[in-house]
């Protein structure tokens, strides 16, 4: 059986959890499973972010040395679509004022969107983006519009 096409869980390992769990809380995005000690979970819509301390990530992935001594975020960025272009000053701002940093401001793309990026307070890279092609839905899922499934524009 191959393996299904989704993503359930994206963790984040991270150098102070409390710290990265303060910023996501200033984003004003609420924890889950409060007893679970020494991690910290968010629900997504339909799938979880979780921080982890990054030696304990290092250690479960068995991974080497030079691997865990890569800085974080690099290759790979969260992405976040808005509503409007409005909503990606927002985000932007909020994140912000909750201690990110904006490597790209804001600013119109070559495929007709909006876009920029910021880095949370352990480095990972988020995109914020409006895209007038992905419609999202009400409960903030996205479909890419070749998937033969209409979602429904808010």
């Amino acid at each position: 059986m191959p393996m299904e096409q989704r993503v359930s869980l994206i963790t984040l390992g991270v150098s102070n959890l409390a710290r990265a769990t303060a910023f996501y809380e200033a984003l004003g995005w609420k924890r889950g499973l409060l007893g679970a000690e020494g991690v910290s979970f968010f629900q997504t819509g339909g799938m979880i972010l979780g921080l982890w301390p990054r030696e304990e990530l290092v250690k479960d992935a068995r991974i080497g040395a030079a691997e865990a001594a890569a800085p974080p975020g690099v290759g790979v960025a969260l992405a976040y679509n808005a509503r409007s272009r409005e909503e990606v000053d927002a985000v932007l701002a909020e994140a912000e004022a909750a201690g990110a940093t904006l490597p790209r401001p804001a600013e119109d793309t070559s495929w007709s969107g909006y876009t920029g990026y910021f880095r949370d307070t352990e480095g990972f890279l988020w995109e914020i983006a409006w895209n007038p092609g992905f419609a999202i839905a009400e409960d903030g899922s996205v479909m890419l519009p070749d998937q033969g499934q209409n979602v429904p524009e808010t």
